[in-house]
């Protein structure tokens, strides 16, 4: 009996060593979003700074990735990516770079000790809280639509709002929220958009989730054309690009295989060009892909093809991260060694037990 109590005692032991203490339950993910105008106000007719704060978010220490903090719209049927939400599609927010010294439409808040912490404008603590300062550029932006077309979003119509979604293409449910904006003018307060207008920004006839795209209102200045600085680049690498062609003053987008990565919008100058850099995402897949720019006001777009090499760090990283760590298979293999040990010592420990009262064996039998 007592050899049967140590047993039990080394095992729930051994198991408190592997496991570690229990994750303490954490307060589900929220965004406060606080301006000069009051909590949750922008200005309507100009730029807004507003401050984000986070709580509650999952925080994962030396984690790949983290979080985006984008300006934008959602679907409220069904937008977040880790229910199959797409962008284009489900949800739309401003384009911009994400260099730390970006226009401030995007945030990316990384994880603790995480390889891209040093591209981030915040890290999380271990509680799961952050903060950054975002600027509103108005009432409203130019994205792409699924199909890959400039589409204009105005947020008088439909509601818009703060989003945060799992970074560098990690779905993470947990960190996945959306927190409305009211766009209001000097002296007034205005009113939310009503239910019925959150649905879709300005949808078309064929989706309920897709806006239009913005109806033409100037003249190309010419043929559009486009050219990037090396048509041979590797994931996570800054690829500068040039493009003409659009109307003066016109708002341009520029994207990646349809989204996978954006910068804009960009005002093309006086002759219709337009210059800009994009950051590769650094786990983008090699092989051929599609620079897109597209212009808002003439609806007009142009193509360029890049060869992409992979990334060597990003593709070792992800190959470690399924390894399993050594420190771990070491800890397996010493538990199920403990075990064959204390099951063969309860068999040995019957055995001379039963060897030495043969009277109440056969009493018993």
């Amino acid at each position: 009996m007592r050899l049967r109590r140590t047993a039990a005692i080394a095992a729930m032991a051994l198991a408190a060593v592997l496991l570690g203490p229990a994750p303490a339950a954490s307060a589900a993910a929220g965004v406060t979003v606080t301006s000069s105008l009051g909590a949750g106000l922008v200005d309507a007719e100009h730029s807004t700074t507003i401050s984000v704060r986070g709580s509650g978010f999952q925080s994962v220490q030396g984690g790949f990735g983290g979080v985006y903090v984008l300006l934008g719209w959602v679907d409220p049927s069904g937008w977040r990516p880790s229910e199959g939400g797409s962008v284009g599609s489900d949800y739309l927010y401003i384009p911009d770079s994400e260099s730390q010294s970006n226009a401030g439409y995007q945030r990316f808040v990384s994880f603790p000790g995480g390889e891209t912490e040093s591209a981030a404008q915040a890290v999380l603590s271990d509680d799961g809280s952050w903060q950054v300062e975002m600027v509103v550029p108005g009432p409203e932006f130019t994205a792409l639509d699924r199909g890959g077309n400039a589409t204009t979003v105005d947020c008088l119509a439909v509601q818009c709002g703060v989003i945060t979604i799992g970074a560098h293409g990690v779905a993470n449910a947990t960190n996945e929220t959306f927190t409305p904006l009211s766009f209001v003018t000097s002296g007034t307060t205005a009113a939310a958009p009503s239910a019925g207008e959150t649905a879709a920004p300005a949808a078309s006839d064929d989706s309920a989730a897709t806006p239009e795209p913005a109806a033409t209102a100037a003249a190309a200045v010419g043929e559009l054309r486009v050219g990037v600085s090396s048509a041979s680049l590797t994931a996570g690498d800054a690829m500068s690009f040039t493009a003409g062609g659009f109307a003066a003053g016109e708002q341009v987008v520029a994207s990646l295989d349809g989204g996978v990565a954006a910068v804009g919008p960009l005002t093309a100058g006086s002759a219709g060009e337009i210059a800009g850099v994009l950051p590769l995402p650094a786990d983008l897949a090699a092989g051929t892909h599609l620079l897109t720019v597209a212009g808002a006001a003439t609806g007009g777009s142009v193509d360029a093809e890049v060869t992409v090499a992979a990334n060597a760090v990003a593709t070792a990283a992800v190959a470690t991260d399924h390894e399993t760590p050594a420190w771990l298979t070491i800890a397996m293999l010493i538990a199920i060694t403990l075990a064959i040990f204390l099951i063969a010592a309860n068999v040995i420990v019957a055995i001379v037990r039963r060897s030495r009262h043969p009277k109440r064996k056969a009493a018993a039998a």
